[in-house]
């Protein structure tokens, strides 16, 4: 990919042709706060926290939707963008319910970062508190529309990263509001619980219903995994705590999802702590399963597959893949399956 160079804050930097002055910042370590931007929603332009000058252009530049070009001579932190970034923020902390202390999301709240680079403890302005009732209707999701800041990014994300199309911004002017459907419940709508809107959020105006009230973001342990649901390969972080997840948010910097996730890989990772789990193998002895060692499971399961195989032929014997486990075992499945007993009755269930 052709570069360019450009001068962001006194220093060179270069940039992939194309991209706009924010990547170019953040790709050579440059701070600019923004609250609207995402990568998966693309350039956005409504908080305009992210404002920096450029030489031969009048007035501020928003820098996630201005392409960087060559020779360009940026600057990031002049007086004149550091008192606008800091009205725009005290606005937003002045409008609805920004109590960090009590907060889910404190400590990875992006309002929250951003007041804290610009210095902020509080507004100058008066504090006008949204008191809109919290809808936690959803058996996943808690929608706070109090601490909502109208960045669109969770309507960005649902209509056009997902494509569910459930979110959009309903009503006007000081009561504008993200509604489901035709301002219905989240519970009673048509959402399919993906939880991308969650992720998306830079607050605490969507969270995960489970999570809340089990533990501060720097008490929980970030564990990279694969998602074991499909075969795709999702990555994904367990945020974990005293050995229990807490949640699971997807990996943004990694294929193949990028921190999409689905509904099971979101949220259906409570059986991983069920009492109900199996520790090991189970047979059946006079119509009761009962443990066993693997040595006793696989002595056990390759007798009967070899008396099914001499009693009533290799026909007799049907093989069945799984859409939890990798393609190799998957192959490895089949080949046995082939090879060694003998029938090609292979099928696979997530064919279904």
């Amino acid at each position: 990919m052709k570069k360019i160079a450009l001068n962001i804050d006194g220093k060179d930097a270069q940039a992939a042709e194309g991209d706009t002055i924010l990547n170019a910042a953040r790709e050579n370590g440059i701070y600019i706060p923004t609250l609207c931007y995402h990568p998966r929603t693309k350039q956005a332009g409504k908080c305009r926290i992210c404002v920096v000058e450029v030489k031969g252009l009048p007035d501020l530049q928003v820098s996630c939707s201005l392409q960087a070009r060559d020779g360009m001579t940026v600057n990031t932190t002049s007086e004149r963008i550091i008192e606008t970034r800091k009205m725009i923020v005290e606005l937003y902390l002045s409008s609805g319910r920004h109590n960090c202390i009590s907060c889910e999301a404190s400590g990875e709240c992006e309002l929250q970062d951003a007041a804290y680079h610009l210095g902020l403890e509080k507004s100058n302005f008066p504090v006008i508190p949204k008191d809109l009732p919290v809808d936690s209707s959803s058996p996943m999701i808690i929608k706070d529309m109090n601490k909502c800041i109208q960045c669109f990014r969770c309507v960005e994300g649902c209509n056009n990263v997902v494509v569910n199309e459930v979110l959009e911004m309903g009503f006007r002017g000081g009561d504008m509001t993200v509604v489901c459907d035709t301002n219905k419940p989240m519970g009673k709508s048509s959402c399919v619980i993906c939880g991308e809107c969650v992720q998306l959020c830079p607050t605490a105006a969507l969270l995960e219903k489970k999570a809340a009230g089990k533990g501060r973001t720097w008490e929980l342990k970030k564990v990279r995994t694969t998602c074991p649901y499909c075969g795709v390969g999702c990555q994904m972080h367990l945020h974990v705590k005293d050995n229990e997840i807490i949640k699971v948010t997807g990996v943004e910097d990694a294929a193949p999802n990028f921190g999409t996730l689905c509904i099971k890989g979101r949220f259906g990772y409570d059986f991983v702590h069920s009492p109900e789990r199996l520790r090991s193998p189970l047979i059946k002895r006079d119509g009761e399963f009962v443990e066993a060692s693997w040595e006793e499971a696989l002595d056990f399961t390759a007798e009967k597959l070899l008396e099914i195989k001499k009693t009533h032929g290799t026909e007799a014997i049907v093989g069945i893949g799984c859409a939890r486990t990798t393609n190799e075992n998957n192959y490895i499945m089949m080949k046995f399956m082939r090879a060694a007993v003998g029938t090609n009755n292979v099928d696979h269930c997530a064919r279904t």
